[in-house]
């Protein structure tokens, strides 16, 4: 396994943690950190083993992630030409499509401030589990920015509903841990103390369920956002016919037969 230099990251009983260690910059995000994300996620989408079932995302100290560092970002992304600073957008990018597209669930375990490109980090997980002290914050207008950056255009409709997500990305504003409740940008809210019991059992759910199923749901739902009706029937049934004939489908019932917990391989 790679050690990553830029954040915290461990492999145990099938639940790989990557945990934000800038804990005296709110876990800002530097040049270095995105390009880690990336190729973390990209190795975990491609993996062919089944060691990792889950992902969970988590910041140390009293934020999950600030977004972009300030001085190590911003300062330098104004000495770039246009070209570096595209490539920048894209790595960026990536990130996101990568969290979005590999097969295993993830978690994002909010404590404090999720701001900027944090608050995107976490939108793109499946799960958001928040402590109560956790808010988002959508910064890019405040700095004189479009707020479509990193795919949250396309993501936060699908999530909160157009007309909150634009006020969302347009003003900026503080989103606390019950409003995002309530919008459905929170999976739970849960009291500080609890936020790390709470994804651990969340994660254990998750890794009891079939492996392919999990990633076949991800990718029906990441498809049918731009798809018709009928054309997301039509890939239902593609999708469930395969899984059908699937060893996991087989386990169920034999499990369920012999009145024992089925063993899913992903298989």
């Amino acid at each position: 396994m790679k050690r990553w230099e830029h954040f915290d990251y461990e492999e145990r009983d099938g639940v790989a943690t990557l945990t934000f260690s800038r804990p005296e910059r709110l876990n800002a995000l530097t040049f270095e950190v995105y390009a880690d994300i990336r190729d973390l996620t990209d190795s975990l989408r491609r993996r062919e083993d089944d060691d990792v079932r889950v992902l969970v995302i988590r910041g140390r100290g009293r934020g999950f992630c600030s977004g972009g560092d300030v001085d190590e970002i911003i300062g330098e992304l104004l000495k770039m030409g246009t070209r570096d600073v595209y490539e920048f957008a894209r790595m960026t990018g990536a990130c996101v499509r990568n969290l979005r597209e590999m097969p295993q669930p993830v978690i994002a375990a909010v404590n404090g401030v999720a701001a900027g490109a944090g608050a995107v980090l976490a939108a793109a997980a499946d799960i958001r589990v928040l402590a109560s002290s956790a808010s988002f914050r959508f910064l890019f207008t405040s700095v004189g920015l479009s707020a479509g950056d990193m795919g949250i255009c396309w993501l936060l409709p699908r999530i909160v509903g157009l007309g909150r997500a634009t006020e969302a990305l347009m003003l900026g504003g503080k989103i606390s841990s019950e409003e995002a409740l309530a919008w459905g940008l929170a999976s739970r809210v849960v009291s500080d103390e609890k936020l790390d019991s709470v994804v651990a059992e969340q994660a254990g759910r998750l890794k009891e369920l079939a492996p392919w199923g999990l990633a076949m749901t991800k990718q029906m739902l990441n498809r049918a956002a731009s798809t018709d009706y009928s054309t997301a029937i039509e890939m239902e049934a593609f999708t469930q016919t395969l899984l059908m004939t699937a060893d996991d489908f087989r386990e169920f019932h034999a499990g369920f037969t012999g009145k024992r917990k089925p063993e899913f391989r992903g298989r």
